[in-house]
């Protein structure tokens, strides 16, 4: 058994560094169906429900350490591509479909609450909470709501388990819709004419550039700088039972991570592989806490994600009838949000490979609203609890 806090964190990342290379190298089946981060959360609760390592002072410490330093760095690393300038070249209907995509999947999170907390324990309201920040935004999202809401780890296995499988049915979902968009855009009477133009007016304009030891430097030192400095700005700030200094501190690091986007730090390489890293070592230390015996009412949640998303759905067609929109930006606009940066460029390439760098930027606006948006439903199903 480890007692050790650099051991039990030196087995976290062997973990999170073998499956990768394992999903990398074996062309198993299950990594089409399951995130490598999904699997490494239930990976890691696996070893804990077996009791790998026990909850000594030593392993308590690193755990608090690692996770409330990292966490905000990763946050501002993951907001350096999110450029607003760039964003806002999507033109107001995309633009408008991403936020009426938001607001629809916040009023899926309300009303599925509202039906299913009868059945479900007193303080579930924090796991949809943390479900609706990588809902709306994604993974990295959900993490700091988790921390910002304090929301238990062995809670954060029911979001994953939602996360994972309703999210795929999404997107089979939405992929299967791609040969009926012309019928579709017929019912709402949609104009689509200007998207492949807009696609390769922002392919023009991305540019690719190789990592480099100074840039992974720069960029490491910056996010920690910026994680100790919020912290201890948060610190002064005036909390409340829902405003904690862990919230500050989110919101902090949030508003910072935007105005860097704008200047020589955002175009810096290195960020995004610096965050997934990152975001795998939190994914695997809130897991070390959980326990599969936490997870019994499983099929319930499931049925409540797949609820969010029927009542999301719904209401983005009815949007689309009304205001014209075609399936294109509304199927982007709602991946952007419940899949993020990881599928939404997959279902813009299958429309049009011009189309690629529109599902990238409007995926990136969601890593800018995730967290912001998901305090917020948060705290209104605190008051529906």
């Amino acid at each position: 058994m480890i007692t050790d806090g650099f051991l039990f964190l030196t087995v976290l990342l062997c973990f999170a560094a073998a499956l990768a290379l394992v999903e990398k190298h074996s062309g198993w089946r299950i990594f089409t169906i399951l995130p490598g981060i999904v699997l490494l959360y239930f990976s890691v609760m696996l070893a804990s429900s077996f009791g790998l390592w026990s909850q000594t002072d030593s392993i308590s410490q690193t755990y608090l350490v690692v996770r409330n330093n990292l966490l905000p760095a990763m946050i501002f690393l993951m907001l350096l591509k999110s450029d607003l300038r760039a964003i806002a070249h999507l033109g107001p209907r995309m633009l408008g479909a991403f936020f009426t995509a938001v607001i629809t999947i916040m009023l899926g999170f309300i009303i599925t609450f509202a039906v299913f907390n009868r059945w479900l324990e007193s303080d579930a309201w924090q796991t949809f909470a943390a479900l609706s920040g990588s809902w709306m935004g994604g993974t990295g999202n959900m993490a700091a709501i988790q921390s910002a809401l304090n929301v238990p780890d062995s809670r954060m296995g029911y979001t994953l388990l939602m996360d994972s499988i309703d999210y795929a049915l999404w997107v089979m979902i939405l992929l299967a819709l791609v040969p009926y968009a012309a019928k579709f855009n017929g019912w709402t009477k949609a104009d689509s004419s200007q998207l492949e133009k807009a696609g390769q007016r922002l392919a023009s304009q991305a540019t690719e550039k190789p990592v480099t030891q100074i840039d992974l430097l720069v960029l490491l030192s910056a996010s920690l700088l910026v994680s100790a400095g919020s912290q201890a700005v948060a610190a002064w700030l005036p909390t409340t039972a829902f405003l904690t200094t862990m919230t500050w501190t989110i919101l902090l690091v949030t508003l910072l991570g935007v105005l860097a986007a704008m200047s020589r730090l955002g175009k810096m390489a290195g960020s995004v592989e610096l965050s997934q890293i990152m975001l795998l070592i939190i994914i695997a230390l809130i897991a070390s806490r959980a326990d599969f015996a936490d997870l019994a009412k499983a099929p319930l949640y499931v049925t409540a994600g797949l609820m969010i998303l029927c009542i999301h759905g719904v209401l983005m067609a009815l949007v689309a009838k009304v205001f014209k929109l075609d399936l294109f930006t509304c199927g982007v606009a709602s991946l952007a949000n419940i899949g993020g940066v990881a599928s939404a460029p997959i279902l813009a390439a299958a429309y049009s490979k011009a189309l690629i760098p529109v599902g990238v930027l409007m995926a990136m606006l969601g890593y800018v609203v995730g967290t912001a948006g998901g305090l917020l439903v948060g705290k209104i199903l605190s008051w529906l609890a």
